[in-house]
């Protein structure tokens, strides 16, 4: 009997690091226009969707700013972060959860910025995931705009200039 609970307890000690070793997690850390690190997020895969925290300083304080999943994993400032192309759009839907053909895989709600600058969010994206086929974002991009998403507006919500942009790695 008392092998038996040993090998079960062991069985356990074994099986529980390789459980929490499962959840995929990804890091992106936010530059501003200037190109100075002004944030950072923690994505983690869940089996609907993927979780985002982020923290991001030196945004319009106590504004609503949009908040989208950009195609291309490059932030360059000095082209206003052009660079990390449009919206992340796998399934060539509409923009905006106001139309009738969205929203795309890059979408996600607007976020309020505090009154100190600062923009603490959690948010839930259940279009996409990290890894593996064409939903995956882990090289792609997360952008910050300086104005609030309009929901309709193609292709991009008529959110304002790119504030702060991070590659997902």
């Amino acid at each position: 009997m008392k092998k038996l609970v040993a090998t079960t307890g062991l069985a356990l000690a074994v099986a529980m690091p390789a459980a929490a070793q499962d959840t995929a997690t990804a890091k992106a850390e936010f530059v501003n226009m200037a190109g100075e690190k002004n944030g950072t997020a923690t994505l983690t895969e869940t089996a609907q969707g993927v979780l985002m925290e982020l923290e991001v300083t030196g945004l319009p304080a106590g504004e609503w700013v949009a908040f989208h999943v950009h195609e291309t994993g490059k932030c360059d400032h000095q082209t206003g972060h052009d660079s990390a192309g449009g919206h992340f759009n796998p399934t060539n839907a509409e923009h905006g959860y106001l139309t009738g053909k969205g929203p795309h895989a890059g979408d996600m709600p607007n976020q309020r910025v505090g009154a100190d600058g600062v923009l603490r969010a959690q948010v839930f994206n259940s279009m996409v995931k990290l890894d593996g086929g064409e939903t995956a974002i882990r090289g792609k991009a997360l952008m910050i705009h300086g104005g609030q998403d309009d929901y309709k507006s193609q292709p991009a919500g008529d959110a304002g200039n790119r504030q702060a942009c991070a590659v997902i790695e």
